[in-house]
């Protein structure tokens, strides 16, 4: 670890400059936009990007490949099978340390000034101005753009789309394992929880959580309740254990698992009905 990069942080912007440059990319990637699916999935911690003018918030390159950047192998399972089911998708452009996507900006965890033990050195002592310039430049721009692809596939017809929300998570928190390779959060709608939990236990060969490590009931997730839950659209979060997708295999495998997994769900007509 870089003692100078982890000691200090410049911003090098002018004041006044807006906090993505002409060679930043954009604050989220759409996939698939016009695919026929009426499912939507979502990606609130796809990618470990830092706007250019923030000098990587004073962490190293190591850092920003860790956990603590970004949800390890969720984007590109979310692209896999947004193209399994020939469905839209939206990833978050940028790194949850810029601004967590899925927190309300009011909360301690959407500008963590330490994530893990890690200082973070672009986040100390944030103004006002400095978040609204984040939530501007990549969490307002995100959750828009969720919000326009959920809604387009609702106009359609007289279906609702079901919103599947992809994460990931460490193996161990703390000194605590994590024994499950995959949890199933949701809060008081069951009707896609409550099946793929069946499906996935079905199997005989995965640990798989019921609203583990997390909780869908967290005061603290803003994703699922504005774009799914207070619409009564079905919902779930799905959390994979970060070291069995740590590669190309077992991004595969688990890209497999969940596209058969999901096609049982799918196949259910009530999950494309507004819940109350």
């Amino acid at each position: 670890m870089d003692p100078v990069r982890r000691d200090g942080f410049t911003d090098s912007r002018a004041p006044g400059d807006p906090l993505l440059g002409p060679d930043d990319p954009p604050p989220y990637e759409i996939v698939n936009p016009h695919g026929p699916s009426l499912v939507v999935f979502l990606c609130d911690h796809a990618s470990n990007r830092v706007p250019e003018g923030l000098d990587n918030l004073g962490l190293s390159g190591a850092d920003l490949e860790r956990h603590i950047a970004w949800d390890i192998g969720a984007g590109e399972i979310t692209r896999r099978l947004a193209r399994h089911f020939d469905a839209p998708a939206v990833l978050a452009g940028y790194s949850r340390l810029v601004v967590d996507c899925n927190r309300h900006l009011h909360d301690m965890e959407a500008f963590l000034p330490m994530s893990d033990g890690v200082p973070v050195p672009g986040n100390a002592a944030l103004s006002d101005q400095d978040k609204a310039d984040r939530a501007d430049a990549c969490y307002w721009p995100y959750h828009e753009a969720c919000a326009a692809v959920i809604d387009g596939v609702e106009a359609r017809g007289d279906k609702v789309p079901p919103v599947i929300m992809m994460h990931s998570f460490t193996p161990v928190m703390g000194q605590a394992p994590r024994p499950w390779e995959i949890g199933i959060l949701w809060d008081r709608d069951g009707r896609m929880a409550l099946p793929l939990l069946h499906v996935l236990r079905n199997r005989g060969d995965l640990c798989v959580g019921d609203n583990e490590p997390y909780s869908g009931a967290s005061p603290h997730g803003y994703s699922m309740p504005t774009h799914a839950a207070r619409a009564g659209r079905a919902n779930i979060q799905i959390e994979i254990r970060q070291d069995c997708i740590a590669d190309e295999a077992g991004i595969a495998r688990w890209t497999d698992i969940l596209a058969e997994a999901f096609g049982h769900v799918l196949a259910d007509p009530a999950v494309f009905h507004r819940g109350t």
